[in-house]
């Protein structure tokens, strides 16, 4: 066969297999207790309802169902969000600023590929969500990282960090957030830096890229309005997803927007896919009609609260604790593990593997090569069982490195 590399494209080059999938593969016996795919807990899919939906689509819908449909989605589903984020405080937005997505993955790579040149700067969080990172770059983006704390994304180290890059005659292209239990570390950004985040972007003329897979996933605290609540001018970028609070399996999402922005992702998409599944996207409103999630959502809320109680109980049990913290997220999927120094995730998973059981190191989730003592856990895939004996088995695996 003829060396098929020589005709890649540079861009192609650079792809890079996400860390996380890969890991997945090895983690796939029946043996090991994984708690490393963030994957929702499939006893929660509201299989019934579903099926009921599907069968009246099938009976009433499905000339239109089974047909090509408009690349901004179906009108009705785009109406419905619009809306549903009206109640959240977003202001002046309809139909025309809604564009339904293969699942969120698929709106992470239409920003990467309208708002990303070559060598342009896009600013994320230390650490941030790996599906982000392997999208902007596919663009061969160059990527700035942020820290993160406690009440999320530090907008004081933000505006110091554009202030820098400006000096230097590099204007960043957008800053990319999860402000809602974020993916790794799970923690909130509070209320008073979502609107200086608007702020900052207002003042560099920057676009902010909110990402909110989990916001619907609250056990504890308060409810914060989305970033996108604070923005008059159209500075921010919203993708929501119905992956975790229907089921992944439809790959539906959204992105909300200025009109003019969506209408740009809108045409880039119809290079890739057309329009988003149709057959999903009418079987997912019918659900919406029908109260389906709105029904559903407190099963996994509770559910999902009480697996995070149980990892935590099991990790104050069985983690050492010299030098080891960890996040008691809110809501969400994911509990972040900070370990001390010495300690390498990466060389410590295949030792972990062979106590059966899984995490993600998490230096994959950092753009400048930190985060090789952290790892991310996710709580809501296990049952309770498996998390009290891959806590327990991970415990061991710790005080043998510590």
């Amino acid at each position: 066969m003829q060396d098929i590399e020589r005709l890649y494209s540079q861009r192609a080059k650079n792809f890079k297999a996400s860390e996380i999938r890969e890991l997945l593969k090895l983690t796939e016996k029946p043996d090991i207790i994984s708690f490393a795919g963030g994957l929702p807990d499939p006893s929660m899919f509201p299989v019934d309802e579903i099926r009921e939906a599907t069968d009246h689509v099938m009976r009433h819908h499905c000339v239109s169902a089974l047909q090509y449909g408009s690349t901004e989605g179906l009108k009705d589903l785009r109406e419905h969000l619009a809306k549903s984020l009206m109640k959240d405080g977003v202001s002046n937005i309809g139909p025309d600023n809604v564009l339904i997505t293969a699942g969120s993955q698929q709106g992470l790579d239409l920003i990467g590929k309208v708002f990303c040149d070559p060598g342009d700067v896009a600013l994320v969080g230390s650490p941030t969500y790996l599906g982000g990172i392997n999208a902007f770059r596919s663009y061969q983006a160059i990527l700035k990282s942020v820290a993160l704390d406690e009440n999320g994304m530090n907008t004081d180290f933000l505006e110091e960090r554009v202030t820098e890059l400006k000096k230097m005659g590099i204007t960043p292209k957008f800053i990319y957030t999860i402000p809602n239990f974020q993916n790794p570390s799970g923690v909130v950004m509070s209320e008073s830096r979502r609107k200086k985040m608007v702020d900052i972007a207002a003042e560099h003329d920057l676009v902010v890229i909110e990402d909110d897979p989990y916001g619907k996933l609250r056990f504890d605290g308060e409810h914060v309005k989305p970033i996108k609540a604070f923005d008059d001018e159209g500075y921010v970028i919203y993708l929501g997803t119905f992956s975790k609070i229907l089921a992944p399996g439809f790959r539906l999402a959204w992105m909300i927007g200025d009109a003019d922005v969506i209408r740009k992702f809108a045409i880039a998409k119809q290079a890739v896919d057309l329009c988003t599944n149709m057959l999903a996207q009418t079987i997912a409103y019918e659900c919406v009609k029908r109260g389906v999630i709105e029904n559903h959502l407190p099963k996994i809320i509770k559910s999902y609260g009480e697996k995070r109680d149980i990892m935590l109980k099991a990790m104050d049990e069985h983690f050492p604790k010299d030098g080891c913290k960890w996040t008691r997220s809110q809501g969400g999927m994911f509990t972040w593990v900070t370990l001390p120094e010495k300690v390498d995730t990466v060389r410590m998973f295949p030792e972990a593997v062979e106590a059966k059981v899984a995490y993600v190191n998490g230096k994959a989730f950092y753009v400048d090569g930190d985060g090789a003592n952290t790892m991310r856990l996710n709580f809501s895939y296990s049952s309770k069982e498996q998390i009290k004996e891959g806590i327990k088995r991970l415990g061991a695996v710790l005080e043998r490195h510590i």
